[in-house]
């Protein structure tokens, strides 16, 4: 729809009119407005066959409407972030009743469909809820250690924010009240879907997830003003190259924050909750951020309690070193 020549615009602008301008399509805009689906999500919601729901989906994504992200055998669609088929979609939407009828349906069968999403993600932490427990009691409450991140990131505005490894997807939830757009990703489907159903049922509507990998992330340059690694690294061979890999996402002056344990003795999380490397160190820290051109701005602990086998969490906080007016990049919420 950006096309330069007045009637390739023309044409774009008509061929998207078009696109949204039939009532199955016009419901799928609305109800991707505030929630990533499935082509099964939409044939349940719509009781719709899946051709016909993924002949509808793709007209809108040749229009610019809407976007598709791949997450392991499936693809998710969303609202387009940005361009002329995002603000068209969005000028669309803003004439619609949310009361009614219609929609006010498809919300319920939507709604229908994350409840079920959300008891299959209770079921995957009831597997392992023993191995989990046992780490949070060796640490302070989740409480204090949520609390810290919101304190250390303070109150400066974010735009875009990204959370490496997003897991169950709390740190966007935790987040999703500072920052304008939130994205989160990690290699895991099912931990993919156990963020989605929780994302669902916070009521998050300004975060999206995608499938990434954690060496090789396929956002971009220069797109983030807050990174977020939250209890990650010491699951990773290299925790060195997948920072490097996320300070490669920052915009000038943007922040990394990582969050992980200290160095610890406990080799039962070696082995039982496959955790590769037993904490890490300051030095450590301090090397892997250099190496990724990163000023160090801040480190916290919060301790345990208690004596003995318990685990301190530390946060490190870091400065992409370039000034704010290297960044010449215009375009608002670009995620890639």
């Amino acid at each position: 729809m950006d096309a330069g020549s007045p009637g390739s615009g023309h044409e774009a602008l008509v061929a998207a009119l078009r696109a949204a301008g039939e009532t199955t399509r016009l419901r799928i805009l609305s109800l991707l407005r505030d929630s990533d689906l499935t082509v099964k999500d939409l044939t349940l919601i719509l009781g719709q066959s899946q051709p016909r729901i993924s002949r509808h989906l793709k007209l809108l994504a040749d229009a610019g409407l809407i976007a598709r992200s791949a997450e392991g055998a499936f693809a998710f669609y969303r609202l387009a972030d940005t361009g002329g088929g995002s603000r068209l979609a969005e000028a669309l939407l803003a004439q619609l009743d949310p009361n009614d009828p219609i929609h006010v349906r498809d919300r319920e069968r939507r709604d229908a469909t994350h409840a079920a999403k959300a008891a299959a993600a209770a079921d995957f932490f009831a597997a392992n809820a023993d191995v989990w427990d046992r780490i949070r009691s060796l640490h302070v409450p989740e409480a204090e250690v949520e609390a810290a991140i919101r304190s250390i990131l303070g109150d400066r505005p974010i735009r875009n924010l990204l959370d490496v490894g997003t897991g169950t997807g709390r740190m966007l939830e935790l987040m999703a009240d500072r920052a304008q757009r939130l994205l989160g990703v990690d290699a895991s489907a099912a931990m993919l879907s156990v963020a989605r159903a929780n994302l669902a049922k916070a009521g998050v509507s300004n975060a999206r997830l995608a499938q990434d990998d954690i060496y090789a992330l396929s956002v971009g340059e220069d797109r983030f003003d807050v990174v977020i690694i939250h209890q990650v690294l010491h699951f990773l061979d290299n925790p060195g190259r997948a920072l490097a890999e996320a300070a490669r996402t920052l915009r000038p002056g943007g922040r990394l924050l990582v969050v992980d344990f200290a160095p610890h003795h406990l080799e039962e999380l070696r082995t039982n909750a496959q955790h590769r490397r037993l904490g890490i160190a300051d030095s450590e820290m301090a090397d892997w951020l250099r190496d990724a051109h990163l000023d160090s701005i801040a480190t916290e602990r919060l301790s345990g309690a208690g004596t003995g086998d318990t685990l301190t969490v530390s946060l490190w906080l870091a400065k992409d070193p370039r000034i704010i007016s290297d960044d010449i990049r215009q375009e608002e919420g670009a995620y890639a």
